[in-house]
């Protein structure tokens, strides 16, 4: 029988971890402190593999379900969730590592090691200061030619 939100809300840490089923291979992971935790139980290439879905009750019992529709479209697609998560992670930290203004002080930086002026760094710096608010924290996408 399918959980609801009083039930997983009533959950309590017993003597040891227990599970509360959903169905569809998600259920609830209830530790002795109390705290709850949404998991998925899937097959990957003939290894039993489990995916966090969050902390209860920050991701709610719909969360949680919309999370198993997410993954089960991507296991049928051939896609494995949890490699997903990592690469879609990496992912995002490369895009914020990125911004313009990242990439301008890198470039300050590379200029101050090579030795350059102090008259010409502060200009430079001047000249940076002024384009931070306007784009400073657009993305950096490199042009095709000047990637790989």
């Amino acid at each position: 029988m399918p959980l609801t939100e009083v039930k997983v809300g009533n959950a309590k840490g017993r003597a040891a971890t227990y599970k509360l089923a959903d169905g569809g291979a998600l259920y609830l992971l209830v530790r002795p402190d109390g705290a709850r935790y949404w998991r998925m139980d899937y097959r990957w290439h003939g290894k039993r593999r489990t995916l966090a879905l969050g902390v209860y009750p920050v991701v709610t019992l719909s969360e949680a379900r919309a999370g198993r529709q997410l993954a089960k479209k991507q296991l049928a697609s051939g896609i494995d969730p949890n490699a997903q998560r990592r690469r879609d992670k990496i992912a995002s930290m490369a895009a914020s590592a990125n911004t313009f203004r990242l990439v301008a002080e890198e470039w300050m930086a590379k200029l101050e090691r090579e030795g350059r002026a102090v008259r010409t760094l502060s200009k430079i710096r001047w000249l940076l200061d002024l384009a931070y608010p306007l784009i400073g924290e657009q993305q950096f996408r490199p042009s095709p030619r000047q990637c790989c």
